[in-house]
């Protein structure tokens, strides 16, 4: 009985090892941000800020 025990220990021991099988990494590509895109991206953000000021500017005069 004990060896039947062991033998069943060491089986479903074998089968967990090897579950998994060995496949290649996957490696994602690095994320590289480029300086015209920000400079595109701070020319557009200050663009609306200042069409606003100039609108309420010429509402209030």
């Amino acid at each position: 009985m004990k060896k039947l025990i062991l033998a069943t220990v060491f089986a479903a021991a074998a089968t967990t090892a090897f579950a998994g099988g060995m496949s290649e990494p996957v490696m994602e590509a690095p994320v590289v941000a480029s300086t015209m895109d920000q400079a595109a991206g701070s020319a557009s953000t200050l663009l609306i800020p200042l069409a606003l000021i100039a609108i309420v500017a010429l509402a209030t005069n």
